[in-house]
């Protein structure tokens, strides 16, 4: 996990979701002086063609909706590369290809820090999409993820959430501190209650560690519920928190059947931004 931001890469199909992930890509890239990559990709389809071996047959040029991409996105680098204040650049790219593997390559390739996607605000559907993009994107790349609604476009993270399941979560901690050191934050650290009121070590290990990384401060609140995405968004609500930051775990996905199926979590709900930061196997 770096100690700052160099890049920023926000994926662009040219709606107003794009325009709210943007904005806020802009206020990290002030704070950070870091690069944002703006990406399109075009998706490839096939279609079914009688006769064939396989019963489909890759037929689609995208030459044109390449070129009209780059046309827009052009477009999109010079209304915002005036609101740059710190040195940092826009990057643009069109691609063409599945998205999700694209844009995983890219962020490779080129070594992104922090991947924002903006949601919508009332397509159902989309919402759908785009946790589950979120979620594979995240455990793929293993890059943190920011889903930002228009509603969560503030200029600073000073109230950090950080909930807890049952491991010390290493790179959210790491995440939450660097981003805490940038803009004097609080954060607090949260953890369900034990059925049989045992104590919760994970609660007080998470705390130790933040203190040995950072002298911003912390509080812990240990919360009633079933469900720690409930329980989670809403102490967020209660305080009015900036970010939330957990992982794609079952954990984190909001209760009911249909939730479950979708696999529903809390940035889909949220209109707070969250940010998704999988663990790795080398995690306390």
């Amino acid at each position: 996990m770096p100690n700052t931001l160099y890049n920023i890469l926000v994926p662009v199909d040219f709606t107003a979701r794009s325009k709210w992930a943007i904005a806020k890509a802009i206020e990290l890239a002030n704070t950070f002086t870091c690069n944002i990559h703006l990406v399109h990709v075009v998706s490839s389809f096939a279609i079914p063609v009688i006769g064939s071996d396989t019963g489909y047959v890759w037929s689609y040029d995208a030459t044109t909706d390449m070129e009209y991409a780059g046309k827009k996105l052009a477009l999109l680098k010079a209304q915002y590369e005036n609101h740059l204040c710190s040195g940092g650049k826009i990057e643009i790219s069109v691609l063409h290809g599945h998205p999700q593997a694209v844009l995983a390559d890219y962020i490779d390739k080129y070594k992104m820090d922090l991947v924002i996607k903006g949601l919508s605000r009332f397509n159902l559907l989309h919402r759908i999409w785009s946790t589950v993009s979120i979620s594979s994107l995240a455990r793929k790349t293993n890059v943190p993820v920011l889903a930002v609604r228009s509603s969560g476009l503030i200029s600073h993270f000073k109230k950090i959430v950080l909930p807890l399941h049952d491991h010390v979560p290493m790179r959210r901690i790491r995440f939450a501190a660097m981003l805490g050191r940038y803009f004097k934050s609080t954060i607090y650290v949260l953890s369900l209650k034990k059925d049989n009121g045992a104590d919760i070590p994970i609660l007080n290990d998470t705390l130790e560690i933040i203190q040995s990384l950072t002298t911003i401060p912390v509080q812990s609140f240990i919360l009633e519920g079933k469900n720690l995405a409930k329980a989670t968004l809403d102490f967020s609500k209660k305080i009015n928190a900036d970010l939330i930051m957990i992982t794609s775990m079952k954990e984190y996905c909001l209760p009911g059947l249909w939730n479950k199926i979708t696999q529903k979590l809390l940035s889909y709900k949220s209109n707070i931004p969250v940010l998704t930061v999988d663990h790795n196997g080398n995690e306390l």
